[in-house]
C-alpha cells in the first residue's frame, strides 16, 4: 500500500491506557475549504485537504451546476477554489452551504433545495454478484490514509472489470464522493454508465443523488444504505448494493443488474 500523502495527516501525542505512555500518532487533517464561483464564495466544505479542484467540480455537478473547470483563486488564497461555471445565476444559491465533515445535507435550507434533478440511470450494465461482493476489500487495500489514521472515509470508481480506476479519501464521505465525480468529469467519463462506485462506509442519500446525477449505474456500500437512500435509487434507476464483505451483498434496488 503506497504512503498516506503528508498534506492529508497530521502527528498529535496521544496517552496510551493503561499505562499511560505517551507516543506519536497520526491523525487525519480536517480544514475548510471556500469554493467561490466569479470570486464569489458559495459554500464552505470541511474537508481533507488534496485533490481541492475535483472536490469543487463534483460539487458544483452534484448542484446541478454546469462548470467547465475548477483552478486556484486569483489572489491565491489558502484553502480556496475558483469554479468556472457559464451561466451560474447567483440567486439558486441564496442558502446556507455550511457543510459538515459528516453529512453535506446539513445546513441547507429546506428540504427542496436539495433534491436536485438528477435523469434515470438507463444503462444496461449487468456485473456479477461476486465481483460486486469484492470490492469493498480492494478499495481497503488502496486505502493509505485510512491504514495511517483510521479517521478517512473512501469512494473508489471501478471499471466493470473490477479494475480501480480512482480513488479519494477524506473526512467526509460526501467529498471522497466529489472528488472522484471530478475526477470523472475531468477525464470525460461522464455519465458513469459503464462503472461502478464503491464507498467505504454507508450509502446516505445525498451519495446516492452524486451517483445519479453522475450517471452511475451501481453503488455498493461496506454498511448499510438509509430509507430514503433505497427509495431514491429504485427512484432514479440506481442499483444500492450495501454490507458488501467477503463476497456477499444485500441488494436494495434494481436488482436485475447483479447476476
Amino acid at each position: 500500500m503506497a504512503e498516506a500523502p503528508p498534506y492529508a495527516t497530521a502527528r498529535v501525542d496521544v496517552v496510551r491506557e493503561p499505562g499511560g505512555a505517551v507516543e506519536p500518532d497520526a491523525v487525519a487533517v480536517e480544514e475548510p475549504l471556500e469554493i467561490r464561483i466569479e470570486g464569489r464564495p458559495v459554500a464552505v466544505t470541511m474537508r481533507t485537504p488534496g485533490h481541492d479542484e475535483e472536490l469543487a467540480l463534483g460539487f458544483c455537478l452534484s448542484e446541478g451546476l454546469t462548470p467547465t473547470g475548477a483552478r486556484l483563486p486569483d489572489d491565491l488564497a489558502a484553502n480556496a477554489v475558483e469554479l468556472e461555471a457559464p451561466g451560474f445565476d447567483p440567486a439558486r444559491l441564496q442558502r446556507s452551504f455550511y457543510t459538515s465533515s459528516s453529512c453535506g445535507v446539513c445546513g441547507k435550507g429546506a428540504l427542496e433545495a436539495v433534491a436536485v434533478d438528477a435523469p434515470r440511470v438507463e444503462s444496461e450494465l449487468r456485473l456479477p454478484a461476486t465481483l460486486l461482493g469484492a470490492l469493498p476489500e480492494r478499495l481497503r487495500e488502496a486505502q493509505a490514509g485510512f491504514e495511517a489514521t483510521g479517521g478517512l472515509h473512501a469512494t473508489g470508481l471501478f471499471s466493470a472489470e473490477g479494475e480501480l480506476r480512482c480513488l479519494r479519501e477524506d473526512v467526509g464521505r460526501h467529498n471522497a464522493m466529489d472528488k472522484v465525480v471530478g475526477w470523472a468529469f475531468r477525464e470525460r467519463l461522464l455519465p458513469l454508465a459503464r462503472f461502478v462506485l464503491c464507498v467505504s462506509g454507508r450509502l446516505s442519500f445525498e451519495l446516492v443523488q452524486k451517483a445519479a446525477v453522475a450517471g452511475c449505474p451501481v453503488v455498493v456500500a461496506v454498511g448499510a444504505p438509509s430509507s430514503l437512500a433505497v427509495e431514491f435509487g429504485r427512484d432514479r434507476g440506481v442499483t444500492l448494493c450495501g454490507f458488501a464483505r467477503a463476497g456477499r451483498l444485500n441488494v436494495y434496488s434494481e436488482p436485475w443488474r447483479v447476476v
